[in-house]
């Protein structure tokens, strides 16, 4: 009889345990609940996202070249007598290179000159003999055959003239080549032949490069290109459009960044690479870049038209991927998975997720989540700097956490020094 009362009453204090326990873990959550709503809201940059006009800062490949380099090539034949210049030297138009047997062209010409001479004779004594059997017909004293063979003798003077005029001139084109002047301004190249050699029509000599300006050639995608010929109809001509030219892999300051101009844009897309031929001109005038570099050409004042963006650091990785945080009517953090487009400098354009109107939190998200209050603050427009705040504080973190270490560090070194001498 006693052990079943002990039962009965072990049996009763098991419930009451029970039922204790039970009304501890209900009172912990709502403890819990009512510890995150007496959280204080979160502070951070709230924006109402509207469609805008986002620049763009997007840079493309390209190989340097200098439109108008030019390579000298032999007119003439003959031996090469003299190079006057050093391989390397800058030349300036008109500078005499090469010199290929002169006098024996300048002979040419002295006698062609001499031709020119007798055939003028000729046709003064023609045209005199002309005038005489004109007036000796007049008379009778001469048949009309005879007066028509004056007229044909003087004509054939007049075209021996003209002949020898233009032997003339050959012969002092040719002594002209015989001189090779430069006919641009740049950077000669090695002499491909040297002196004493024999040379003959379209032997290659050396080449020229002018270095300032310079042309660039690149491709642009063909989006980039529709919206570039846009703006083009906005501002009326490609040469309003600035380019910026950089030689990655350089470090000497202003020489590694030249300024130009878009000077041709493309009416057709390549089939096959889906791009639109461009190009642009640099000045250049301490050479510092030459061609045959690779390069990468920015356009200045490409946009991208009524868009949304948001600054890039707003933008977190969700279990649905890309996502931001908006803000509902009660203030409250709310998930939003967006299709990504392109980025524009600090801004992420959003393609899709996301309407004009909406409160989107434009700060850093860090440490925010779902159904968190939220704090609103005004949001200046900046997204440069909202990324540039959020790196210094993130690079203030990282080095209060480095001295952290260092000082634990330095604590455990004289502890292992002790432990050591015991």
């Amino acid at each position: 009889m006693k052990k079943t009362i002990h039962s009965g009453r072990a049996s009763l204090v098991t419930l009451i345990a029970a039922l204790a326990l039970a009304a501890c873990g209900q009172e912990q959550p709502q403890e819990q609940q009512a510890g995150q709503q007496e959280a204080p809201p979160y502070a951070v940059e709230v924006a109402e996202i509207a469609r805008q006009d986002i620049p763009l800062d997007k840079s493309y490949p390209s190989l340097l070249r200098s439109d108008s380099e030019v390579t000298l090539v032999a007119r003439v034949n003959g031996f090469l007598e003299e190079r006057h210049f050093e391989p390397g030297q800058l030349v300036e138009q008109g500078d005499r290179l090469y010199t290929i047997e002169p006098d024996l062209y300048q002979a040419t010409v002295n006698q062609r000159e001499a031709d020119l001479q007798s055939a003028r004779a000729e046709l003064a004594r023609a045209q005199r003999d002309a005038q005489r059997f004109e007036q000796l017909l007049s008379q009778n004293s001469v048949s009309r055959q005879q007066y028509d063979q004056a007229l044909a003798d003087q004509r054939v003077a007049q075209a021996s003239v003209a002949q020898a005029e233009a032997a003339l001139t050959s012969a002092n084109l040719d002594l002209g080549y015989s001189n090779v002047t430069a006919p641009v301004s740049g950077m000669i190249s090695l002499s491909q032949i040297n002196v004493g050699n024999l040379v003959t029509p379209g032997t290659e000599l050396a080449t020229i490069t002018p270095l300032d300006p310079l042309e660039v050639r690149f491709q642009l995608p063909q989006r980039d290109a529709f919206e570039l010929r846009r703006q083009l109809g906005e501002r009326g001509s490609a040469s309003d459009i600035t380019a910026r030219l950089s030689v990655p892999g350089q470090t000497n300051g202003d020489n590694t960044e030249l300024e130009g101009r878009l000077n041709f844009l493309g009416s057709r897309v390549d089939t096959g690479t889906s791009t639109v031929q461009a190009s642009a001109t640099f000045a250049n005038p301490d050479g510092a870049v030459l061609p045959g570099q690779f390069v990468r050409v920015r356009i200045e004042g490409l946009k991208r038209f009524d868009v949304l963006a948001v600054p890039e650091i707003a933008v977190t990785q969700g279990l649905m991927g890309p996502q931001v945080f908006i803000v509902d009517d009660d203030n409250k953090a709310r998930e939003r998975t967006v299709q990504l487009g392109e980025v524009a400098g600090p801004w992420q354009i959003i393609r899709d997720g996301l309407s004009a109107g909406e409160r989107v939190v434009v700060g850093d998200p860090a440490g925010l989540e779902p159904g968190r209050a939220i704090d609103p603050q005004p949001f200046e427009g900046s997204a440069g700097a909202i990324v540039e705040e959020a790196e210094q504080e993130e690079a203030q973190q990282e080095a209060e956490q480095a001295e952290a270490m260092q000082e634990g560090e330095a604590d455990a070194q004289p502890a292992e020094e002790e432990e050591g001498a015991q």
